[in-house]
């Protein structure tokens, strides 16, 4: 700055005649009002320049550039960080996925084994139901042998308290013997 005071300083020095203030009065007077703002901007540069004004002002741009720089390098954590909370947050649903998947895999699995147990379960007891319907038919026609042997065999004892009592011939009771084992016999079979 000070190199600009001694550049105005001569120029003005070596425009001798031609700097002339306006009304011809002389250019260094104070009439000429070029030169009392050339001065006053000097003065004002010197006091702002005594002040340390410029140390200031870069000061603080200095901060204010520190301030951005460190909201940028803040700006480029937290991008990082949210980087690495998004990969792991991609994996983590990547894993869930995987574990529903096996979840789904078993819950199927586990359905078809109580479908195939419940199946086999089911057959047997039709199986078990078949076989007591089967002993109860064999139980009833048991039941109904047992019934029609004891019928006949109180036919052929009525039968034969007839002859007694009748007195039929041992030729007739021969026969009423044979027909009522006949009888029995086609009864049963």
């Amino acid at each position: 700055m000070m190199r600009g005071i001694v550049l105005t300083s001569a120029l003005v020095a070596t425009a001798g005649p031609a700097l002339a203030a306006p009304d011809g009065k002389p250019f260094f007077s104070l009439y000429n009002t070029d030169l009392i703002v050339l001065f006053g901007f000097v003065i004002f540069v010197g006091i702002l320049y005594y002040f340390k004004v410029p140390a200031i002002i870069t000061g603080m741009l200095d901060k204010r550039a520190e301030t951005i720089r460190a909201q940028l390098d803040e700006a480029r954590r937290l991008r990082e960080e949210a980087q690495e909370l998004r990969t792991a947050f991609e994996r983590k649903k990547a894993d869930v996925k995987d574990e529903a998947e096996r979840i789904v895999a078993k819950a199927r699995s586990d359905a078809e084994q109580a479908a195939q147990q419940a199946r086999v379960e089911l057959e047997q007891s039709i199986a078990r139901r078949i076989k007591a319907a089967e002993d109860q038919i064999a139980s009833a026609e048991a039941a109904a042998l047992r019934a029609v042997h004891n019928r006949a065999v109180a036919i052929a004892v009525a039968a034969a308290s007839d002859v007694i009592a009748g007195g039929i011939g041992k030729a007739e009771t021969d026969r009423l013997v044979d027909e009522s084992i006949q009888a029995v016999d086609a009864r049963l079979h």
